[in-house]
């Protein structure tokens, strides 16, 4: 990691401006960016709400998925403690609270994926039967997605702990993309609040 300092103008500060970190705005970036398509996503889901003319209808068939939410809201608590751990050079706690966010992370993908089984399967509800199922699945499986890529990268790190190859000296990357992590904690907030709550 390299940082840039620029002098100020004499009289301005003490001492010289620091860059921010080309990580940190490179993914918060994203974040904009990202957010924006979400937004996107959300109007569309409340703009169609109760505009299906046959159903099954989102109060038929949908249930609140309490488990999969506190599985993985909490494992925004488990990556804060896994960062900490690593700035401390305790590399076993990390690896262990690293984990434990990734098997957080994988319970609630299993939640979604058994939903959808039975959304497909049990209640004929399909991308292609009316509007409530085109904006649901949309909407949670651009969710869905996000977790599979926050997984991916999240066992990329842990393989690296597990092997040795990752040390006190990574912890700001390892914020970095926690802090990708985080947003999709955030982003199912939304989701949930929107599809199961508004929607309903």
């Amino acid at each position: 990691m390299s940082t840039s300092t620029i002098p100020l103008a004499h009289g301005a500060a003490d001492h010289d401006w620091v860059l921010p970190d080309r990580g940190t705005v490179a993914m918060l970036s994203l974040i904009v960016a990202e957010t924006a398509i979400f937004g996107i996503f959300v109007v569309a889901y409340v703009y169609y709400i109760g505009k299906s003319i046959s159903g099954p209808l989102p109060r038929q068939v949908l249930e609140l998925p309490i488990f999969n939410t506190v599985c993985l809201l909490s494992s925004s608590l488990t990556i804060w403690m896994a960062e900490r751990a690593l700035k401390k050079g305790a590399m076993g706690s990390f690896s262990l609270w690293w984990a434990l966010t990734v098997i957080l992370g994988g319970i609630f993908l299993g939640g979604t994926a058994r939903e959808w089984k039975k959304l497909i399967y049990h209640d004929g509800l399909t991308i292609s039967t009316n509007l409530f199922g085109t904006t649901f699945y949309s909407l949670v499986g651009l969710h869905a997605s996000h977790v599979i890529v926050g997984l991916t990268m999240l066992s990329i790190v842990l393989i690296f702990a597990l092997t040795g190859k990752l040390k006190s000296e990574h912890s700001r990357q390892v914020e970095v993309l926690s802090l990708y992590w985080h947003f999709v904690d955030a982003v199912w907030v939304a989701v949930f609040t929107v599809v199961y709550i508004i929607g309903r």
